[in-house]
Formats: C-alpha cells, sequence, structure tokens
C-alpha cells in the first residue's frame, strides 16, 4: 500500500498571525514539503491543479518536474490533472515527457475540478462537464497507446495521422486514477477501462464514500478486470496531530475556522465526526484510517492533506515527521497484514513492464 500526501495548493492567510504568505514563498514550501516526504519514507506526493487565487498551482507538469530532479524515489501524481479544460493532445505530451524526466515515478489523477468559471476560460461550457471528460480521455488512451491516430468528435478539431511525442516511457503510460466525490458516471469511467478510482474522502460521510467506492468496485468486475476486490481504489483525507489530542485540537481549530475550503460552517467537532477529517493523536489517526478498510474493503493508495488552511511550514513539517515516524509505519504493517493475497499492490511502473512483458511472452506448451 502506498502512503503520501496530497496538496490543493491554496494561499491561505494565517489565522493566528494575520500574515498571508506570496505566491514564491508557497510555491518554495511545496517543493519543500515534497522532498521532506521522501525523507520521512512516504512513498507519493501529490499536487492539485488550479487556474485561480487562492491556489498557485496553474502548471503540475513543471512543479513535479523540478520535483523529479531532487527526489530519486517518490512517485509523483496529480490531484487532480482537468480533464475537462485541458486538451487531451497536450496532457499526453506534457505527461508523457514527465514521465520520461522522473524514470517512470509519474501518475496522473484526473478530474473535473471543483471551480466552475475556468470552463469557460478554457473555451468550454460547464454543462459538457462529463461528456467532456468522457471524450477527452478516450482520446487520452489513444493518444498514449497507438502510434498514429486519425480521430474526430465533438469539443476539438479532428486530428489526422498524428503522432504525439515522446511516446510513453516503455510503451507504457503513466498510470491513471479517475478522482470523483460524488459523480458515479466518473467512477463508472474508471471501471470500464481498469484505472484506479480515487475518492478525495474530506468532504462527505463514510456511507457516501462506500457507496461510491462499492459501485465502482462492481462495476470493475463487470467490464472483466478482475474480482471486485481487486479494484484499484485511493483515499483521501486531512489530519492534524500532536502527542495529546487536546493540543491538537487547540492549535487546528483557528485554521479550520478559516479554511477557504470548509471553514465557516459546521464546527470541528461536528466535521471530525461526520467526516473522516481526524484531528487528534497519531495513534487516533492510526486507528481512524485503519479504519478505513471497514467500508471501503482493502485498497491500494492513502494520501493525507497536511499544509491546507494557512498552517506554516514548520507546523507541515512537524507534521510529516509524524506522519513518517509515528503513524505510516504501523499503517504498512497493520494493513499488509490484513490485505488478502490475491488483492493487488499500487501499480507502478516497473510493476507495469514487468506485467506487460511477462503477457507478451510466448507460452511453453507441454508436448506430453
Amino acid at each position: 500500500m502506498q502512503f503520501g500526501i496530497f496538496t490543493v495548493s491554496d494561499i491561505t492567510t494565517d489565522p493566528t498571525t494575520g500574515r498571508t504568505p506570496s505566491e514564491a514563498e508557497r510555491i518554495q514550501a511545496i517543493l519543500t514539503i515534497a522532498k521532506k516526504a521522501e525523507e520521512v519514507g512516504l512513498d507519493v506526493f501529490a499536487l492539485g491543479e488550479h487556474h485561480n487565487p487562492p491556489f498557485f498551482s496553474s502548471s503540475p507538469t513543471t512543479t513535479l518536474g523540478f520535483i523529479a530532479a531532487q527526489t530519486q524515489t517518490l512517485q509523483l501524481s496529480t490531484a487532480t490533472t482537468l480533464i475537462t479544460t485541458n486538451d487531451p493532445v497536450k496532457i499526453a505530451e506534457d505527461y508523457a515527457m514527465l514521465q520520461h524526466l522522473a524514470g517512470g515515478r509519474v501518475d496522473l489523477m484526473m478530474g473535473r475540478g471543483n471551480t466552475g468559471p475556468v470552463y469557460p476560460w478554457f473555451g468550454q461550457d460547464i454543462r459538457n462537464g462529463i461528456p467532456l471528460a468522457v471524450e477527452n480521455y478516450a482520446l487520452l488512451r489513444r493518444l498514449w497507446t497507438e502510434d498514429v491516430v486519425d480521430w474526430s468528435g465533438q469539443f476539438r478539431t479532428p486530428l489526422q495521422g498524428f503522432t504525439s511525442t515522446p511516446r510513453p516511457l516503455d510503451g507504457v503510460p503513466p498510470f491513471v486514477w479517475h478522482g470523483s466525490i460524488r459523480s458515479p458516471q466518473i467512477a463508472e469511467q474508471a471501471a470500464y477501462y481498469g484505472d484506479g478510482f480515487f475518492h478525495n474522502h474530506i468532504f462527505w460521510p463514510a456511507e457516501h464514500t462506500a457507496r461510491m467506492v462499492e459501485f465502482y468496485r462492481r462495476r470493475f468486475e463487470h467490464h472483466g478486470h478482475g474480482a471486485a476486490d481487486q479494484a484499484i481504489v485511493g483515499l483521501g483525507g486531512q489530519v492534524f496531530m500532536r502527542k495529546n489530542s487536546q493540543d491538537a485540537v487547540n492549535e487546528f481549530r483557528p485554521y479550520f475556522d478559516n479554511a477557504p475550503v470548509y471553514g465557516h460552517g459546521p464546527s470541528l467537532e461536528e466535521f471530525t465526526r461526520e467526516t473522516p477529517l481526524t484531528v487528534g493523536s497519531p495513534q487516533q489517526v492510526i486507528e481512524r484510517t485503519l479504519g478505513f478498510r471497514d467500508y471501503v474493503g482493502d485498497y491500494q493508495r492513502q494520501l493525507f492533506l497536511i499544509d491546507h488552511a494557512g498552517l506554516p511550514l514548520t507546523t507541515v513539517l512537524e507534521q510529516l515527521d509524524i506522519l513518517g515516524e509515528e503513524v505510516v509505519p504501523v499503517l504498512r504493517k497493520e494493513f499488509a497484514a490484513l490485505k488478502p493475497a490475491h488483492v493487488p499492490d499500487a501499480p507502478t511502473h516497473a510493476a507495469r513492464v514487468a506485467a506487460r512483458t511477462a503477457s507478451a511472452a510466448p507460452q511453453e506448451v507441454d508436448a506430453r
């Protein structure tokens, strides 16, 4: 199982000091956070895509390429890539290039985003969100798997004899997760192609997450990719930890109350009771996270949000130390002990190349 962190790239005023970091400071902080994630033994760093304030991450490939040059083992992902407003030709090119630069340590999380105005900024209509996601992804797959593509569709100009360059590393495209909070059509898309399904798992109660994941699993099996419990599932979640749980609550409360994503609504206590947000001791985070398996089954990737809502960099780095030293080692051991042998591990480039090679090898025939 892979463990890591994801960031939504917000630039938020620290409510305890009144100070707002500059774009330059926040971008440099993200680089520090990513390198620290590898240092403490995490597997994945995922970066969102936004094109509006108060977010800075308009070009994830640029940032992830820079991080790739300064890390050795960290899997780099998006959280998310906007499949609706990005041209699939450009996605194919950009992420194949990043895949080469990172030595295969790249995957993508496709999504529609949560900012309605982004559609007209890129010449699209939000009312076409689902059809855009379906058509654009179908084209993206062809661009990665076919050397020469002839194509026509509803939302972009036709392609004739087009070859996307560079070609995917080792002939194996980056693995794709489809991220959705509430759209069964996206879970169906992930299941149809045998891709991964990632549920953000921050805003909604466990019952909702369980329904979405169960739907994806059933459809994954229906489309012939394996048994339902072999489907590839990832979860998000947010945590804030201190040795003493009440200290964690007291320290995190002003950040929660003023967070641009979920502040000024339900209380911290209500939110932690009704959603997976966990604010407390490392042991509480371990127990809560292990409990996710009870309603989604065995899954392959767990990402934590730890830098949201104006938390200062020093605090975020402290959270990473706690994750790496006290939380993730226990979670690795416990989840591994529970996972049945037939449930697959999280996909990696090396494993997918090996699987393709094995499937292409001639089978020995018993002549007896």
